[in-house]
């Protein structure tokens, strides 16, 4: 971690544990036992991270090697348990902790990408993979669509995020503090706004083979 910003490793750890309430909280829905909550909660925090270092040959994966992603997986876990009736009095709490780690993780993924070297089309794809995997992992555990295959705009604003990243590296014009800051907000308020105005992205489909296929099943 040495080679990286102290900032990048706050936020790393950050989303980890906020992505980890949103899995504990809905694992606790699903009626998981204690060991099932704690999974899910390492898997939804630490699950983006590992692809991302196994892609860039961070090895081993920070999320495994450091125990302190553990730890705030854990803690996380607990709180959500012993606190839950104050966890709930959060509009749809998996969705806005959901948020704030899809943000976190987007910058995060972007920048370790490029402080490994690698170029901008692979910090903007692993920092969408960053934000995105650990969610639908918990989704596909849990037995649930993943979001990012359903209309919402949900991986669209991890890439805004990302692009942000990769353009402030680029043209200089603001310290990466800044910038990481910025891309934060934007795609955090991007995620907010699309829930709470029910922004989607266009669904194409053919209504007509599709009541086709439903008459000809009934």
């Amino acid at each position: 971690m040495d080679n990286l910003h102290f900032l990048y490793y706050v936020l790393d750890l950050t989303g980890a544990f906020v992505f980890a309430i949103s899995g504990a909280v809905a694992a606790k829905q699903r009626g998981l036992d204690l060991f099932g909550i704690c999974a899910i909660a390492f898997t939804v925090a630490c699950g983006g991270g590992i692809i991302r270092d196994l892609c860039i040959g961070a090895i081993p994966p920070a999320g495994l090697m450091n125990w302190q992603y553990l730890v705030a997986a854990i803690a996380a876990a607990g709180m959500t348990i012993g606190l839950y009736p104050l966890v709930q009095r959060l509009n749809h709490p998996v969705l806005f902790f959901d948020a704030l780690g899809l943000s976190l993780f987007a910058v995060t993924g972007a920048q370790k990408s490029l402080a490994f070297g690698h170029n901008a089309e692979v910090a903007v794809l692993l920092g969408i993979t960053t934000a995105v995997g650990g969610g639908v992992l918990r989704d596909v555990l849990l037995n649930r669509v993943p979001v990012i295959l359903e209309r919402e705009i949900y991986a669209s604003a991890a890439l805004i995020g990302s692009l942000i990243i990769v353009l402030g590296n680029y043209l200089k014009w603001l310290s990466d503090d800044w910038v990481s800051i910025i891309a934060l907000i934007i795609c955090f308020v991007l995620r907010l706004l699309a829930l709470r105005y029910h922004w989607n992205l266009p669904v194409y489909s053919d209504d007509e083979a599709d009541s086709k296929l439903r008459n000809d099943h009934d």
